[in-house]
């Protein structure tokens, strides 16, 4: 089950990223790991270093997808984005926080969707 969410995960990753792309983005990064977590997508839109969570769902019974990026999330993506930018040297760099919410084949993007939660 966990390797077929994973699957399903990846997938709507890369249409989110997709979508990104036809919105004038450029993605640098799919699924950026470290010890802190995972950002799903790591992109440049325009003068922004954007750091995107994206949220899949097949219906609405489990919620809204753009719902699912909880505060506790928001601290993981945070530290993350904090992490990649120092590592990268890139302490000056304007950035921010989008949520893609993905329902059945339906896109929504949300820019600046949450502020710092460090």
């Amino acid at each position: 089950m966990r390797q077929n969410n994973r699957k399903i995960g990846t997938f709507y990753e890369q249409k989110a990223g997709e979508y990104l792309e036809s919105q004038g983005y450029q993605i640098l990064e799919y699924n950026y790991r470290c010890r802190r977590g995972e950002i799903d997508i790591i992109a440049r839109d325009g003068a922004y270093l954007v750091f995107c969570e994206v949220k899949y769902r097949k219906q609405t019974t489990a919620g809204n997808p753009l719902e699912a990026v909880t505060v506790r999330k928001q601290k993981i993506i945070s530290q993350c984005a904090l992490y990649y930018i120092v590592t990268h040297h890139l302490e000056h760099q304007p950035c921010r926080f989008d949520v893609v919410g993905v329902l059945d084949d339906d896109i929504t993007l949300i820019q600046n969707a949450f502020e710092y939660a460090g």
